[in-house]
């Protein structure tokens, strides 16, 4: 039995297209299936919780498909209670797709549906998790509800700016006419030079998993990295692991905004290092204290602003089968 998560409106639409490739797949195997189309946000969250519940205890792990974007896989490793309970097969159909970068995923999707009708686990990766210490007003456009306290994320997850842009992004009027016409990656890239020009550069404290404390007297952003890019290919943790448990710190710190600027296109090759005033780190667990609050992103999706958040990197969690 396979569950599938399919976001309808992914790719503006196209998702559907590569579901019914999926589902003729399964029929001819003869493979059984329980299909299920997202319906908004936080819908793929509890679908995952209720496949696991449902589920007889001889049929874990259960495999759960994933078609949809970023954000819509990081709802569904939200909804998982019992990680040693779910192989996950993702399908990527996002304008960003940050997680897949790192994969090495077939060019052709047919060739990714094969993978998932094979389903074996072929990798088990590194995932982050996130703890507020504070959740203060306004909340994103898009969140419906009361935040939950922790949230899981396979990508990234940063505080400051680049959230700042994935808040914006969320709601971009810009985004969804670029992504009918194919350019949906550029939608991050425009909104990040809007946001810049108007970024606040605020005081932080950051504190590491072995005590050591750093001040910064003004940050633009710090992004916790598992996987290399975020933010539709912005290369910030050039040399990160996804097995090794640990984060790959990217802090952007007292920069003038024209020397960012100039550091910003240069980040798309990991090249950004060579301006003084990024810092990278590497732990495996961090808490940020802010002076005022500031937007939090988990895998590009927002709801809140904090002043104090703490961050771990759970050491190869997450079961794939793509």
């Amino acid at each position: 039995m396979y569950y599938c998560i399919i976001n309808p409106s992914a790719r503006s639409g196209k998702g559907k297209d590569i579901w019914t490739g999926l589902e003729y797949k399964f029929i001819s195997a003869g493979i059984e299936y329980t299909p299920v189309f997202t319906e908004g946000p936080g819908h793929a969250s509890k679908l995952m919780s209720q496949f696991i519940a449902a589920a007889d205890k001889e049929d874990f792990p259960i495999k759960v498909i994933v078609l949809g974007g970023d954000g819509t896989l990081n709802e569904a490793i939200n909804g998982i209670t019992d990680f040693e309970k779910v192989i996950v097969g993702y399908v990527p159909l996002g304008s960003s797709n940050d997680f897949s970068r790192d994969l090495n995923y077939p060019k052709e999707y047919d060739d990714l549906l094969e993978r998932i009708i094979d389903g074996k686990v072929i990798r088990t990766l590194d995932i982050g998790k996130l703890t507020y210490g504070s959740m203060t007003k306004p909340i994103s456009r898009l969140c419906k509800t009361t935040p939950d306290k922790v949230r899981y994320f396979g990508v990234s997850s940063g505080i400051g700016f680049d959230a700042a842009v994935c808040e914006e992004a969320l709601s971009s009027g810009t985004k969804n006419f670029l992504n009918k016409i194919g350019l949906g990656k550029l939608t991050y890239g425009m909104i990040a030079i809007k946001q810049l020009i108007k970024a606040d550069k605020i005081p932080c404290d950051i504190e590491f998993e072995n005590g050591k404390q750093v001040h910064l007297t003004h940050f633009l952003f710090i992004a916790s990295m598992i996987h290399r890019y975020e933010g539709g290919g912005f290369n910030f943790a050039p040399k990160a692991k996804l097995t090794d448990g640990k984060f790959d710190l990217c802090i952007v710190g007292d920069m003038k905004r024209a020397m960012m600027m100039l550091a910003l296109p240069f980040s798309f090759f990991g090249l950004h290092y060579y301006f003084k005033g990024v810092y990278k780190y590497r732990t495996s667990k961090i808490r940020i204290k802010t002076l005022i609050p500031m937007w939090v992103h988990t895998d590009g999706e927002v709801s809140v602003k904090s002043d104090d958040i703490t961050l771990e990197c759970l050491k190869q969690k997450l079961k794939l089968m793509t």
